[in-house]
């Protein structure tokens, strides 16, 4: 835990259980020492490989406040499962009733004469917990290395908020089925559409062929008087 003068933080170091393709997360907690606001700010010699929610915020007096970290998911692993990125934790007092939406990044500005709290947070990569497995008597397993990072006061740390695209497969699944279920609706709306469309047709054929047979019925009458008539004047 790091003990400042306006928040304590917990834990110190970010501790990714490391796997190839899988985005991993951990969380830290901010706990309000004051009876003051307190604004934070975080940010990271990497921005585009972590997330941060929030990245700032306000931290109420005696209170606490979560924020989550996320790591993009990697396509290779580190060389001795070491990392170098590092994180810069940044508080300030600020008025009461102060917002997230008011807090600027001139309050974060030690050369405009605020009083700035920092802390700096090391990245750790640690194995996943592995499933058990039988292991003969006697043997011991060996540890899994463990980064560590050596301070450098003068690292670029910058704001991270970069949003990840879900990857895992419950988040696969459900887009599969939000899809699919578009796809279902379109369908119907297409098939009710085809039946209107079916059922115009078949009442325009009904009206065509009443036609049809009326103008049958007045041929074949003009026909009969025109037989009855030439009957009448060969009689004549």
């Amino acid at each position: 835990m790091s003990t400042g003068e306006l928040l304590s933080i917990e834990p110190i170091e970010l501790k990714f259980p490391f796997e190839l393709r899988k985005q991993i997360s951990c969380s830290l907690q901010l706990s309000n020492k004051t009876d003051n606001y307190v604004a934070f700010k975080v940010k990271t010699t990497n921005p585009k490989k972590y997330c941060v929610r929030p990245n700032t915020g306000i931290v109420l007096p005696r209170s606490t406040c979560d924020v989550i970290v996320t790591m993009q998911a990697q396509k290779e692993a580190p060389l001795d499962m070491q990392c170098k990125d590092k994180f810069l934790l940044q508080s300030v007092k600020v008025n009461d009733g102060v917002t997230i939406k008011e807090i600027t990044p001139e309050m974060f500005n030690k050369e405009a004469g605020h009083m700035v709290e920092e802390c700096k947070l090391r990245v750790l990569y640690i194995s996943p917990p592995q499933p058990p497995s039988p292991v003969p008597e006697g043997s011991e397993e060996g540890s899994s290395p463990r980064g560590s990072v050596s301070e450098n006061g003068n690292a670029d740390f910058a704001t991270s908020t970069k949003a990840f695209e879900p990857q895992d497969k419950s988040a696969e699944a459900s887009y599969l089925i939000s899809k699919l279920t578009e796809e279902k609706n379109n369908a119907n709306q297409q098939n009710n559409r085809l039946r209107q469309e079916l059922e115009l047709l078949r009442r325009e054929g009904h009206k065509n062929r009443g036609g049809s047979g009326v103008s049958f019925m007045i041929v074949i009458l003009v026909g009969l008087i025109g037989l009855i008539l030439g009957y009448l004047m060969k009689k004549k």
